[in-house]
């Protein structure tokens, strides 16, 4: 029998129905020499600092800092039930080889690794790797199983990502509760994010407005101002020596090309769902989960936005199904294979055709909606523009007006219900030298603005961007604070521990946020330091980096921070 566990309950089910497994048992599901079962998230967790020694049950700060010699693994106990199932399965002798059915990524491999570690089971691994629950792509993943000892590399990474977690999380929480007695929560990607939060707060808060002024003319339909004059003397000498003709310096006429945005990986996702329909970034992965499981979607909890290349024509197929609009060099611009390291964008499945998708609650709905158009307004034309700009000049200051005609609205026909359509501003017929009658002249009295508060769309943005100055040397593409999988879970974190709240749609630190980052060590606050161990973390998951080194570093960096207490 070939015992197979998938990450959730649902998606063992389709795994089961595909294999032709329909014997329903207690935790399981059995048939065709298949038993397929379950995690339901993580069985296993890392246990709490008082299960090495009693004494780390009280917070005390000359007890830090703690750093195990070997990591210990407990059972949850909200799925202990779940884990006494499996564990029987994976020892029964009738189980001769186990697969890894769990998400095929970096948590989904230290989900299955700990449940068998846990188990203690020495069974032959086979490891399922798909980017979609379609029948057809199980079938196809089943019928190329991997060797699981592949992927030794990557549950290496997994680990020192937990333990590295767990001690910035345990020892510096500890610390800075002690030392300032107050509960703080301070974490490896969770504080640089508070950071960011707190530091754009405090610039919106010392922002000084500063008055400045323009000057506009209305002259023969057509409104022409200048920049920015920073003295209101100057602008109202300016404004005075506007004779009643102006000519015209310069007509200039540019063709803009705009091509379309490449596809969906899950913080675009999240961040647009975010900027459309107001869903926080956990929200919208709830929502993407919910159709990849139902099989409408392919695998959201992504960091690439192009597909590989040996799916040019199924995909072909699909949006042919919604029309000739097709332009063939932005189709083959959104597959790189190059560009796709574990899963690729987000895209529709081609069942989803078959699927009334009115039937879907709302929310659900509105996401896949969204996937579906991105997708179309990918392989389809550009957006032609045709931009005028018409410059008088007087006394040596520029007034200029700007016109802009849509030639071709191209792919953005797919996104008007999302974005606003391009307005035509049609400027009057004009030739470079025409003379130009004023009809009015003003002064406009104008204000700088200040930064705008965080919302969940600039956040995942600047969280996405976050220490790309300090490895653009790396081989690999930024990875920013935390994993598209992991991000909306540290903003839902910081809010749960009342270091960030939200305001509407907006983000604010809260006094107690502020405080820990006036406290915290630079290292913790700084996104460069996190991003370098994103990056230790992907090349221990390539070989290319040792895990005990990387913790040592760890280690190091918390042991100088409680030796300057």
């Amino acid at each position: 029998m070939k015992l197979v566990i998938a990450e959730k309950p649902s998606v063992a089910m389709s795994i089961a129905k595909v294999l032709g497994a329909n014997s329903r048992k207690d935790g399981y599901i059995e048939g065709n020499n298949y038993i397929v079962s379950w995690c339901v998230g993580h069985l296993i967790k890392m246990s709490n600092p008082e299960s090495y020694d009693e004494k780390y049950r009280k917070w005390d700060i000359v007890d830090l800092p703690i750093f195990p010699d070997n990591y210990k693994y407990e059972i949850s106990k909200y799925t202990k039930k779940q884990y006494g199932i499996l564990k029987k399965l994976l020892t029964d002798e009738k189980v001769t080889q186990v697969i890894n059915a769990c998400d095929a990524a970096r948590e989904g491999e230290l989900i299955f690794r700990l449940v068998y570690n846990q188990a203690g089971c020495k069974k032959p691994i086979k490891r399922l790797w798909i980017s979609s629950m379609e029948d057809k792509a199980i079938k196809e993943g089943f019928n190329s199983l991997k060797d699981g000892r592949e992927y030794e590399n990557l549950f290496r990474s997994a680990l020192a990502r937990g333990q590295a977690d767990w001690l910035v999380g345990m020892n510096l929480s500890r610390y800075y509760s002690c030392l300032h007695n107050n509960n703080y929560s301070v974490g490896r990607v969770q504080t640089p994010t508070l950071a960011m939060v707190v530091d754009r707060d405090k610039s919106i808060r010392s922002f000084v407005k500063e008055k400045y002024f323009t000057v506009q003319i209305k002259a023969q339909d057509i409104d022409l101002e200048t920049s920015r004059i920073d003295e209101k003397e100057k602008a109202k000498n300016l404004l005075l020596s506007i004779p009643e003709l102006v000519e015209i310096k310069e007509i200039e006429k540019k063709r803009k090309i705009t091509r379309p945005d490449r596809l969906f990986d899950l913080t675009t996702l999240q961040r647009e769902c975010n900027k459309y329909f107001g869903y926080s970034a956990k929200q919208t992965l709830d929502y993407a989960q919910g159709l990849y499981e139902k099989k409408l979607i392919t695998y959201p909890r992504t960091d690439s936005r192009f597909l590989t290349d040996d799916m040019v024509s199924s995909v072909k197929a699909y949006v042919d199904s919604f029309g000739n609009d097709f332009d063939e060099k932005n189709f083959k611009s959104i597959f790189n294979s190059k560009k796709v390291e574990d899963h690729h964008g987000i895209i529709p499945t081609s069942g989803s055709l078959k699927f009334d998708t009115r039937s879907l609650q709302a929310s659900e709905e509105k996401v896949f909606e969204l996937i579906k158009a991105k997708l179309l307004a990918a392989r389809s034309g550009n957006l032609i523009t045709e931009n005028t700009k018409v410059i008088c000049d007087v006394e040596g200051y520029e007034f200029t007006s700007r016109g802009t005609v849509v030639i071709d609205e191209g792919f953005t026909k797919y996104l008007t219900s999302y974005t606003k359509k391009k307005e035509d501003k049609v400027l009057p017929r004009l030739n470079k030298g025409d003379s130009l009658r004023i009809e009015d002249k003003k002064i406009n009295e104008k204000y700088t603005n200040p930064p705008k508060a965080y919302t969940e769309d600039t956040l995942l943005k600047d969280m996405e961007l976050a220490g790309k100055d300090a490895k653009q040397e790396a081989d690999i593409e930024t990875k920013g604070l935390g994993t598209p999988a992991t991000r909306a879970g540290t903003i839902e974190n910081l809010i749960q521990k009342e270091l960030v709240k939200r305001d509407e749609r907006k983000l604010i630190s809260t006094d107690k946020g502020e405080k820990l980052i006036s406290l915290v060590a630079d290292f913790l606050r700084n996104p460069n330091t996190t991003v370098d161990w994103e990056v230790k973390l992907h090349e221990i998951s390539e070989g290319k980096a040792d895990l005990k080194d990387f913790i040592g570093d760890v280690e190091k960096r918390i042991r100088e921070v409680i030796s300057q207490g």
